[in-house]
């Protein structure tokens, strides 16, 4: 009797002594982003925030040190985003994967997320079929048709009847048209034209001219940041197309870096787009992220930053709640519902789709002094990506 009891005390100290063992174990999460080549600046914002994150709440959540490992895949490689999280879970050990700007990558390393059962958080892209790769996946971005089609939808609310469209030829562009199309159709709206445009175009001059001749009350466009705004600004000039009378209407993308806007100039005043986050967003929250971000970076955040941001914030909550358990399910389920102001407003994890719900803002280019800004004027609240919504149906 007395040696069975000795016996099972021994066990008892044993599975006391690992589990201590374990909760002094570190958190490991896994970034996976473009850290070098055409996408670098944009993860440098992600990891940005994360960091920014980290120092203001903290290095440990649940009793347990949290450490990074960060991967880098140089840019659209869907392979190497596979092998560094096979890596990652298999030689790193990691107990959470995150960051995925691009598409192709997210989908790639969601097929390792499900295979491994190991809690994924997609911070930027925007496919709106990535989280169906892998139940143990939820995102922190937006889905292009989240802005779409509430933004179809208010275009025909606002007065517009009849519309062209001008997207690139390319994935998002297609998601962008199709989900403005089918937003502004069930509204009442008119599509009198549709163009899809080379992704690398450089002149938009041909298609804003074929644009005009069909005279419609208002132009959609989607095209990638970068140089092609600016161009596309000029094209709108030289046709005498006066965003103020023909209402141009796009992707936030089209308006969202200062330098784009500078580079624009007074053709880009009263071109109305549409976006969850911008850095002029009006509240309290946002007024202090965006201070800390400057005294940190010297520059502002924008959409890849909050991501990021909120990305690690539904980490550490999905942490605490489990009490630092990193097993995939406890993950996945502590992070189904969960709701929290964010700098760019309320947002919640839709729990049947585990993608974001949250407020799209739309938003017209105003010059204030000698900038170029942009203006929140109106929102829709609580948008869930509605691809998924049908789907449930």
């Amino acid at each position: 009797m007395k040696r069975t009891t000795i016996w099972l005390a021994g066990i008892a100290a044993a599975l006391l002594a690992a589990t201590t063992a374990h909760a002094q174990d570190p958190i490991r999460i896994g970034l996976i982003m473009p850290y070098s080549g055409q996408f670098a600046d944009t993860a440098t914002q992600m990891d940005n925030a994360i960091k920014l994150y980290v120092q203001q709440n903290g290095d440990t959540v649940a009793g347990r040190k949290i450490e990074f490992i960060r991967k880098d895949t140089g840019g659209v490689a869907p392979d190497v985003a596979k092998r560094l999280a096979q890596e990652l879970v298999v030689r790193d050990k990691i107990d959470l994967l995150g960051g995925f700007i691009l598409t192709p990558n997210a989908m790639a390393a969601g097929d390792i997320s499900s295979e491994a059962k190991k809690f994924m958080v997609v911070m930027n892209a925007a496919t709106s079929i990535i989280t169906t790769k892998s139940p143990y996946m939820a995102r922190t971005s937006v889905t292009v048709p989240q802005l779409q089609e509430p933004f179809g939808a208010w275009a025909y609310k606002s007065g517009v009847r009849k519309v062209y469209t001008m997207v690139s030829d390319y994935g998002p562009g297609h998601d962008a048209e199709q989900g403005f199309i089918r937003g502004f159709k069930e509204a009442g709206g008119e599509v009198v034209g549709s163009v899809r445009m080379p992704v690398a175009n450089p002149d938009f001059s041909a298609f804003v001219q074929r644009a005009k001749d069909l005279n419609p009350e208002a132009i959609f466009i989607f095209i990638p940041g970068g140089a092609q705004p600016a161009a596309f600004a000029k094209s709108l000039q030289e046709r005498g197309i006066d965003p103020k009378k023909t209402k141009i209407l796009g992707q936030g993308e089209i308006t969202m870096d200062d330098s784009t806007l500078k580079s624009m100039g007074d053709a880009a005043v009263g071109i109305i787009t549409t976006f969850h986050y911008d850095y002029n967003h009006d509240s309290a929250l946002n007024k202090k992220f965006v201070q800390a971000y400057n005294q940190a970076y010297n520059r502002n955040p924008d959409i890849f930053s909050i991501g990021g941001w909120d990305g690690i914030h539904l980490m550490y909550e999905a942490l605490k709640k489990t009490g630092g358990k990193t097993d995939g399910d406890a993950l996945i389920n502590a992070a189904k519902g969960l709701k929290w102001e964010s700098p760019r407003g309320p947002i919640s994890i839709d729990p049947q789709t585990r993608d974001i719900v949250q407020t799209v803002y739309i938003r017209r280019v105003e010059k204030a002094g000698d900038r170029y800004v942009n203006v929140e004027f109106d929102k829709v609240e609580n948008v869930k990506d509605p691809v998924k919504e049908r789907m449930k149906k």
